[in-house]
């Protein structure tokens, strides 16, 4: 894994729905093989961040290079050729297809993508369910399954929303070291998550969220370092 190449740069970002301006001068910095994480209480524009990086937002303005192409006035779908795989919190399942039917559907964005038995192996719940309708999923399942579908397209870039939220402990340990196998294989990882304690031993770096802005930046090694001004923002 290449250290300290940079990835993605967002340079102050702007970010509008509709006449709401949501985000206010965003600046972060993300390296090659890297997980990443927004903190920040409901409303402090995390997620609107993660959609502003695809171009799911009304407005952007600023800049946002992905591995060296400026990507803030490209339409969605070609921003994610240039490797982007997102997970929405609502995790978009098709209720109707089954499990593998859902893990095929997705398109390709690049070359490289996983195939169906390395994502069977990384997952073993998904093989044993693969002939599962998406409605007979465990809430877990499908939080698996989303994850799993844009592991399939060749997206190196992954923005993660609360992937954590609402799941039994045992599936976040999974979670977890999905996205440590990830990052062994080279996945750079955005994940926007309320669940402190998942993401802060995961995470390279911490970007904190308020009020559309990032007031505090900091790396893993800082950790320990900042926990009163996580108490302060957070509440942890």
């Amino acid at each position: 894994m290449a250290e300290g190449v940079e990835y993605l740069r967002i340079t102050d970002l702007h970010a509008f729905y509709g006449e709401s301006h949501i985000l206010h001068g965003v600046d972060l910095r993300v390296n090659r093989g890297e997980v990443v994480t927004l903190l920040g209480r409901n409303g402090a524009g995390r997620t609107t961040t993660l959609k502003s990086i695809l171009g799911l937002v009304g407005r952007r303005t600023g800049s946002i290079m992905i591995n060296g192409t400026e990507a803030v006035n490209l339409p969605p779908h070609k921003i994610a050729q240039l490797g982007l795989g997102y997970c929405p919190e609502e995790r978009g399942i098709f209720a109707s297809l089954t499990c593998e039917e859902n893990l095929m559907l997705p398109p390709a964005v690049a070359s490289g993508g996983m195939s169906i038995e390395e994502i069977y192996s990384m997952f073993p719940n998904l093989a044993e369910r693969r002939n599962s309708q998406g409605t007979r999923l465990s809430g877990g399942e499908q939080q698996m399954l989303a994850v799993a579908r844009i592991l399939r397209t060749g997206a190196r870039l992954l923005l993660l929303d609360e992937i954590s939220e609402g799941l039994a402990p045992v599936i976040v340990q999974a979670l977890a070291r999905m996205i440590r196998t990830l990052r062994e294989r080279g996945f750079t990882v955005i994940m926007v998550e309320q669940n402190f304690r998942f993401a802060a031993p995961l995470a390279d770096q911490f970007y904190v969220m308020e009020h559309g802005r990032i007031v505090e930046g900091f790396r893993a090694s800082e950790l320990a370092a900042k926990q009163e001004m996580l108490h302060q923002f957070l509440g942890v």
